[in-house]
């Protein structure tokens, strides 16, 4: 593994009106069903900050460190990031309220809903951000049960130190089969684990490939069962696992997702502009070499731009 990422290669284009007006470049990583790589484009080795692409990992570290939740609903939360719609505030919420917590006692920041409906439903009321509202906000109410569970303080949870994230890089770490690299703060306040491209696609396949009555087997299996409650309206990791039989998929800020199908393979891949258009197009193209196919790959394999309101071009996968 590299110290430090280099940077990709052109992945993507844009094209208006038949004219290409940019690049976008990243790094992609595809690995078969036995977890060899099949495919690479970029630095897929040098660590990365996967982001919320993590979530899913992580939620199987709090199962394992005690985390009893009633429904399977409750867990697809924990590794969501959630758009903030009523649906998700109140199971949050709900969380919380079950377990005598306030939702002060989150770290996470308060925030408006993510979607652009969600969010003018909640001004109009007179409505404002909220923590619970924070896209996060499931993975930290995991993160405060979690904590009672095992008898943990729930003061400081979100350090580095604190037995939970230890707990939980060492999660990461196993399902990576890497070192954690580095150890950051991301936008929720939480730690976020660097690892490679090749060690978070490795970690998503090992997920989707988990014994039936294993930690890891529970996650995948919630995530599938409510990919509505993993992302929201318009979320592409919810419209990918809708439209893709036994997909898992994950977005993360920064450019990044990760997406795995048992028995046939997984992909992990960032962009290196921060842009999520070109993310979909990509992933779209890495999981047809994995003899993938959908119709939702072809709703993803292209991003529209439009011009006067009408389409005159789009995002489309160079690679």
């Amino acid at each position: 593994m590299g110290t430090t990422y280099q940077g990709g290669v052109p992945l993507a284009e844009v094209v208006r009106s038949g004219f290409v007006e940019g690049l976008h470049r990243g790094s992609v990583a595809v690995l078969d069903a036995a977890g060899a790589v099949l495919a690479g484009a970029g630095d897929v080795h040098s660590p990365i900050f996967p982001r919320s692409a993590s979530k899913p990992i992580q939620a199987v570290g709090m199962l394992r460190a005690g985390l009893r939740l009633a429904e399977p609903a409750d867990l697809a939360l924990v590794a969501a990031s959630h758009a903030g719609e009523q649906v998700h505030v109140d199971r949050v919420t709900a969380l919380l309220r079950g377990a005598g917590l306030a939702e002060s006692a989150l770290h996470c920041p308060p925030d408006l809903p993510m979607g652009g409906a969600a969010r003018e439903a909640v001004l109009r009321a007179g409505g404002g951000p909220s923590r619970t509202r924070m896209n996060c906000s499931g993975k930290h109410a995991g993160m405060l049960l979690t904590c009672l569970a095992a008898g943990w303080p729930t003061d400081g949870y979100w350090r580095p130190e604190h037995p939970l994230q230890q707990r939980l890089r060492d999660t990461v770490e196993e399902f990576a089969g890497e070192p954690v690299a580095a150890v950051g703060v991301d936008g929720c306040g939480a730690p976020v684990l660097a690892i490679s491209l090749t060690g978070l696609a490795t970690a998503h396949l090992r997920l989707v490939s988990a014994a039936a009555g294993s930690a890891g087997h529970a996650v995948a299996a919630a995530m599938r069962a409510y990919p509505d409650l993993v992302g929201g309206t318009g979320a592409v990791d919810t419209g990918l696992m809708r439209g893709l039989p036994g997909a898992v998929a994950k977005i993360g800020a920064e450019g990044i997702v990760a997406a795995a199908v048992p028995g046939a393979g997984a992909v992990a891949l960032k962009i290196d502009d921060g842009a999520e258009r070109p993310r979909m197009p990509v992933l779209v193209s890495a999981l047809r070499r994995l003899g993938l196919d959908a119709p939702v790959l072809s709703r993803y394999a292209r991003v529209p731009l439009l011009g006067g309101g009408v389409p005159v071009g789009a995002v489309r996968a160079t690679w």
